[in-house]
């Protein structure tokens, strides 16, 4: 699936927004937004934490691995979900590298719109494909 006008310029938005938020350390938000297939996804912070949602809009998904800080420049990988745990990286590009490890299977681009949008945009789809 390729991006939008529309769709690019609303996840560079959202990428802007979380530099200019000041939460996530500046090493780990090159070395995602270096990444092509994290650069395409919506990042939201919570926490000091980067977050990768499949769509733009608020309540974000929760189906991609995040990434927190560590003391010094180490970092940790969690999720998708809070209760799921990956492990530590020694620094951010590691950390990026085991976010991309577990992406979802053929991870698009960011979806316009909300979670529910997304999971009826999957739906048709899958059914025009005969899934």
């Amino acid at each position: 699936m390729e991006m939008t006008p529309e769709l690019l310029e609303r996840v560079e938005a959202g990428w802007q927004a979380v530099r200019d938020d000041g939460r996530v350390r500046p090493e780990l938000l090159e070395a995602a937004y270096a990444e092509p297939r994290l650069r395409q996804l919506f990042p939201w912070t919570g926490m000091g934490e980067l977050h990768f949602s499949r769509c733009t809009e608020n309540p974000w998904t929760w189906d991609v691995p995040y990434i927190q800080p560590c003391a010094g420049s180490r970092y940790w990988v969690s999720g998708p979900l809070r209760t799921q745990t990956v492990g530590p990286a020694r620094d951010a590009a590691e950390a990026v590298a085991m976010v991309v490890e577990r992406l979802p299977v053929n991870c698009p681009p960011a979806f316009l719109g909300r979670p529910e949008d997304l999971t009826a945009h999957e739906v048709r789809r899958d059914d025009a494909a005969g899934r």
